[in-house]
């Protein structure tokens, strides 16, 4: 949905996405990404996850035009769909993200896109993903009528290994499915949701993994 519809009506802008990546990147990701890393935003949107991160080289990758408007300064912009990372120098990634977005692809061109991130990830580089697990989320997994592909936390495990991927950590439940409910959300309730065992509302997986050499 290059030309912004999708944006218009389904994933419209919101403020709170900046509350909950803003507090994710303190309490979550800062330690998992080093200040030296070049970090690499696939599906980047408004550019929630990638403004917050503090890094060398931060590159955001989005089919949609309109995004680069969103982008902190400093943020590198290539307007591209996620299966074209020809833009994207050999080996210079230490950090690649995608946040729902692998479920809008069909299994071939997600098997695509990894295997160009292979080519552009640096040796020991990780790729993170956070999206829908079917397993706890398929009431309203189409509820966004651009998924494409169905995929559990075993399922989406299973088809990184059988791409060359060693997955090294699975969260089948690592946030609730959406913002889109009554429950407010603040900083505080969000790091209270991580530091909790019991993850009762989460419909949303995060997986790590790094290329198998």
């Amino acid at each position: 949905m290059s030309d912004g519809t999708y944006h218009a009506t389904r994933f419209q802008e919101d403020r709170r996405r900046e509350i909950l990546w803003r507090t994710l990147w303190q309490y979550h990701f800062v330690h998992r990404i080093d200040p030296g890393a070049c970090v690499l935003d696939l599906g980047s949107g408004y550019g929630s996850f990638i403004n917050q991160v503090q890094a060398r080289r931060r590159i955001a990758l989005d089919q949609w035009p309109g995004f680069t408007a969103h982008l902190a300064p400093g943020v590198e912009a290539l307007v591209a769909p996620a299966t074209d990372l020809s833009a994207i120098a050999t080996g210079s990634v230490d950090f690649a993200f995608a946040s729902n977005l692998f479920e809008h692809l069909s299994q071939n061109e997600l098997a695509s896109v990894l295997r160009q991130l292979c080519r552009v990830l640096a040796p020991g580089g990780k790729l993170c993903l956070l999206q829908p697990n079917w397993r706890y989320a398929y009431r309203r997994y189409f509820d966004d009528y651009t998924h494409v592909t169905v995929w559990s936390h075993d399922g989406m495990a299973d088809f990184l290994a059988a791409n060359g991927w060693e997955v090294s950590e699975v969260r089948p439940r690592f946030l609730p499915l959406t913002l889109k409910s009554s429950l407010p959300v603040s900083s505080l309730l969000i790091r209270a949701y991580l530091r909790c065992p019991w993850k009762i509302m989460g419909g949303q997986m995060m997986i790590t993994a790094r290329v198998a050499r």
